[in-house]
């Protein structure tokens, strides 16, 4: 990877998490109502400090109407 080494896989995927829900126009309570996640769980992702497993990765995307490899690519676009 050329990428930035100042953000982590973990920061970029939850800062894309974040840009997708803010994109919808939603709260954190709303994704998590909407994913069946909690809402903390939700804050936890986007600030890096927790990661979704594949399952929770697919009910975040479902929830925003995007494959979960679009939110992969963009996690993948902030690392690179």
């Amino acid at each position: 990877m050329s990428g930035n080494a100042s953000i982590t896989p973990d920061a970029a995927f939850g800062q894309a998490l974040r840009t997708l829900r803010l994109a919808a126009g939603w709260s954190q309570e709303k994704l998590g109502l909407e994913a069946g996640v909690q809402r903390n769980f939700i804050s936890l992702i986007e600030t890096g400090q927790n990661q979704p497993t594949i399952t929770t990765l697919f009910k975040l995307a479902n929830a925003l109407c995007i494959k979960p490899s679009e939110m992969v690519a963009l996690a993948e676009s902030m690392v690179d």
